[in-house]
């Protein structure tokens, strides 16, 4: 049988998907028993009912089997008031810790982005979400490009504001069926919004804590251009999101998803498949023009080794729908950009779990008991 200090030791490589720290350096291994066939361990927990706890218990019972024994029980009790206070100020944490409550009930984050604009990711993601809600899945879009903010207006949302639950809790707007929310919401109707990091990062993570998302299948969050602050507040908030690669068929537009691509393997994004948006004019009458040029999606994906999901072409009906606020796929499902953006939604069906990526090793899911929302208000630009 191991020693604790082997146990210790395998344990480390249980990390809080939240706090991005391992549970022996954050204080969290409460008791460690070894018997003559197998090792029970007990982790403390930051709030009763953690409904990331299934997480703790994969994690757990892989690290015991790691250093040759079998794992046992494994209990949770929560770290006393005190204890929080300590680990908070450690990790500089400001504000309470996390809880982890909504990310529990999103089964799949996916971040669609490109590294760079004008290469139609909001219009994508619009009917991205129409096509997966037309296919029986629970869908929510997070409008992440707080600067250029287009999502409330392809759903046709005016300027009317979320309203707050009696929890205190920000209520998205639905569209389509689908779940919204943005910046766009709260601020004067195309106002420039002006933010540092920090902002972003409080803003974001406001959009994921505060917001009563309740049961999705699919969070889609449109990116903004570029790989620096949203992507990376984003991993450390949602470290279970996957990113969904959109170029055109254009070498410039593929270098840049390159880049991308980077960005998200360096911050643990995992990255599920590419699209390629733009692949040709199609005209009313069937004909194609190959605007961008051809073939670039596949070769972005072959390079990535990734699957192509779909070729997505640019269609009179897409523009015309995006203006007027209803997805192309809601209303027209014939058009050329409105089949292949359906093609790509049952690729990503394909493509994602049932379950969250947290608890896809435990076959039951254990009661989550729901805390008490904190509730805060949205920083304003």
């Amino acid at each position: 049988m191991p020693t604790r200090e082997d146990v210790l030791e395998a344990l480390k490589s249980v990390i809080d998907p939240e706090l991005k720290k391992d549970v022996v350096e954050l204080g969290m291994v409460r008791k460690i028993t070894i018997g003559d066939e197998r090792v029970d361990v007990m982790i403390s927990l930051t709030t009763n009912g953690c409904p990331l706890r299934n997480h703790f218990v994969v994690a757990v019972r892989k690290a015991i089997r790691s250093v040759g024994a079998e794992a046992g029980e494994i209990e949770f009790d929560v770290l006393s008031p005190e204890e929080k206070t300590a680990l908070q100020k450690k990790l500089g944490i400001q504000g309470s810790l996390p809880t982890g409550e909504n990310v529990s009930l999103i089964k799949n984050v996916i971040c669609v982005g490109s590294g760079k604009g004008g290469v139609g990711k909001s219009s994508l993601t619009v009917n991205l979400a129409a096509a997966l809600t037309a296919e029986g899945k629970s869908v929510g879009v997070l409008d992440a490009d707080v600067w250029g903010y287009s999502i409330p207006r392809m759903f046709g949302l005016g300027a009317e504001r979320p309203p707050v639950s009696a929890e205190r809790k920000i209520l998205p707007l639905e569209a389509q069926g689908v779940k919204v929310m943005s910046i766009g919401f709260f601020v004067p109707e195309d106002s420039a919004v002006v933010w540092r990091g920090p902002m972003l990062h409080k803003a974001l993570n406001q959009f994921l804590e505060d917001v009563e998302w309740g049961e999705l299948d699919y969070l889609l969050i449109d990116l903004p251009p570029g790989t620096g602050d949203v992507s990376m507040t984003l991993a450390q908030l949602l470290p279970q999101a996957q990113f969904l690669l959109v170029t055109t068929p254009q070498d410039t537009a593929q270098k840049v998803a390159r880049r991308a691509a980077e960005m998200a393997t360096k911050v643990n994004l995992g990255l599920l498949g590419v699209v390629e948006n733009m692949s040709g004019f199609s005209t009313p009458d069937g004909q194609r023009y190959a605007i961008f040029g051809d073939g670039g999606g596949q070769e972005l994906a072959d390079e990535l080794d990734l699957p192509l999901f779909g070729k997505v072409p640019i269609t009179m009906g897409l523009r015309e729908q995006a203006d007027a606020g209803v997805p192309i796929v809601s209303v027209n499902p014939d058009d050329a950009a409105a089949q292949a953006v359906r093609h790509v939604a049952r690729a990503v069906i394909a493509s994602t779990p049932e379950l969250p990526p947290l608890l896809q090793e435990l076959p039951p899911m254990l009661t989550v008991e729901r805390n008490e929302p904190k509730g805060a208000s949205l920083p304003m630009a």
